[in-house]
């Protein structure tokens, strides 16, 4: 590929176009696609994204398309940055727009919604043959388009894109590491959302912090047992992926699912907690599929249990709460580290 390759970035929501904006500051030739047309005309004209990063001035080289056909035509890397709900389908619809050579990647967390499969499991199936990566880590978009100092990771099979694509993300406000663990990569990425929900619904019924150290650490436990039990590596969710994400979401208010998990601590219902979000809560269907992951390999993962059981309005959160501390006394770690809870 060329020493400054073109990049398309799939998704005009806060963390398509923070990333858009770092890379096209960057020196490298980007494109922006989103599927609202007047939203990126609007964009392209006032360089803001007056929706999701309001008062953060856009780069003037970034470029805005809102045909996919030619926005992919000639790139050499597309950057899905949408929904989990809808990354399946948006594999589908670039299937045929692509040039041979084209690589992806995509910084989207989250399982596909009713099976539980991680989403480089799609892109092996949807989009065979093709150099892939995740980009991923504990990076809130409107700290990374304001250029503060923050930190992802890209992990990929294919060892030379891993670098290639972290060497296009680095730069002196963010630094882009890279690795070989995708599956590890997406389950931090992924399960860091439940686990935000639930220091998110103790602190807003202001269960002190004592009790947010310990959902995140036993949260933690939780995400690095299943880790295991789907062959992940330990080092990667307790690097980038995986611990940082999880301490960034679990106590930046800047996480759409603390927010919700705040909202339901206070006593609002979960519709109405959503809608004052304004965007989407991935946790809301991540639950059910780390539940599902949980089921088929026998393991119990209270946490994460609890917070399932919570947004689906089984169990309130007080009593989600009650439930949890009702546990029997165990060792931490009565098999090891990756024994049960």
């Amino acid at each position: 590929m060329a020493e400054n390759p073109m990049l398309t970035v799939l998704g005009a929501g806060s963390w398509g176009t923070a990333l858009a904006a770092l890379t096209a500051r960057n020196g490298v030739p980007t494109r922006l696609w989103g599927r609202d047309r007047a939203a990126l005309l609007a964009m392209a004209t006032s360089r803001c994204n007056q929706r999701y990063l309001p008062d953060i001035e856009l780069p003037a080289e970034l470029v805005y398309e809102a045909d996919l056909a030619t926005a992919v035509r000639g790139a050499a890397i597309v950057l899905i940055v949408v929904p989990s709900h809808a990354f399946a389908a948006m594999l589908a619809e670039l299937a045929p727009l692509l040039d041979a050579g084209t690589a992806i990647a995509w910084a989207t967390k989250g399982f596909e919604p009713g099976t539980g499969r991680f989403l480089h499991e799609l892109v092996a199936e949807r989009l065979p043959g093709r150099a892939a990566a995740v980009v991923t880590g504990p990076s809130f978009a409107k700290e990374v388009a304001a250029g503060l100092p923050s930190a992802v990771t890209v992990h990929s099979d294919d060892q030379a894109f891993a670098q290639q694509l972290a060497t296009l993300l680095h730069a002196s406000n963010l630094r882009a590491y890279s690795g070989s663990d995708v599956l590890g990569a997406e389950l931090g990425g992924a399960m860091k959302n439940v686990l935000a929900v639930a220091t998110g619904i103790a602190d807003g019924m202001e269960l002190g912090l004592n009790a947010r150290a310990g959902l995140i650490t036993r949260g933690m436990n939780e995400m690095l047992r299943l880790g295991v039990a789907l062959g992940a590596r330990p080092e990667t969710l307790i690097g980038l992926s995986g611990l940082g994400d999880l301490v960034l979401t679990c106590t930046g208010d800047l996480s759409r699912n603390r927010r919700l998990g705040l909202a339901l601590g206070h006593g609002v219902a979960i519709d109405e907690a959503v809608r004052q979000i304004g965007q989407v809560v991935e946790s809301v269907l991540t639950a059910d599929e780390v539940a599902r992951l949980a089921d088929k390999h026998g393991l119990a993962l209270p946490i994460c249990a609890g917070v399932r059981a919570v947004l689906h309005g089984e169990v309130t959160p007080v009593d989600g709460v009650k439930a949890l501390m009702a546990r029997e006394q165990k060792p931490e770690y009565p098999q090891g580290l990756f024994g049960a809870t």
